[in-house]
């Protein structure tokens, strides 16, 4: 059954829409737009990453994915830096390289690790060790998260449709029917 919401209904809408200023993949103007609020370190958001690639794959220039960050530090300890670790990429204009290796290599993203996958993308390493060092994308990680309270986040993978919330499972067979 799918779930239907009043545009008044709280924490259902995004509450700061996408912009220039997410990481996106496909055109803001795409007719479906699929926004993620994730933590690297989550095993559901591992999951929810391998479908997200299997809708993009479907839906092709139909569909504008962003992805936010959401880490959760109390569950996962790692989960804080390893967006950073996104964002000081995202930098180097190697967001999404990070992104998917991030998800791909989960275990671990641990501090030792991080230059590694660094590197192993081709970011200028001194760059991106002394960014990683004195916290440069906190704000930014911490903006998202803060975007992720105010439109009713609590858990991860969050997923929002076209600006409402989706709350039915985050898997392919429920998904794809509600972008489609």
């Amino acid at each position: 059954m799918k779930t239907t919401f009043s545009e008044s209904t709280p924490g259902v809408r995004l509450s700061v829409p996408v912009s220039e200023r997410d990481h996106i993949q496909g055109t803001l103007h795409a007719p479906k737009m699929l926004v993620e609020y994730g933590d690297y370190e989550s095993p559901d958001c591992r999951a929810a990453h391998d479908v997200v690639r299997a809708l993009q794959w479907c839906l092709g220039h139909g569909l504008c994915f962003a992805y936010r960050n959401f880490p959760l530090g109390d569950i996962h300890p790692h989960a804080e830096q390893a967006a950073e670790a996104a964002e000081a990429a995202g930098a180097q204009h190697r967001f999404w390289e990070m992104h998917n290796l991030l998800f791909e290599t989960q275990d671990p993203i641990d501090a030792e690790h991080l230059p590694q996958y660094a590197g192993a993308i081709g970011l200028d390493m001194r760059r991106f060790v002394s960014e990683l060092s004195v916290g440069s994308y906190s704000a930014r990680v911490r903006d998202d998260f803060r975007t992720g309270v105010r439109s009713g986040v609590t858990g991860t993978p969050t997923f929002f449709i076209n600006n409402m919330r989706f709350n039915e499972s985050p898997d392919f067979e429920t998904l794809f029917p509600a972008l489609a």
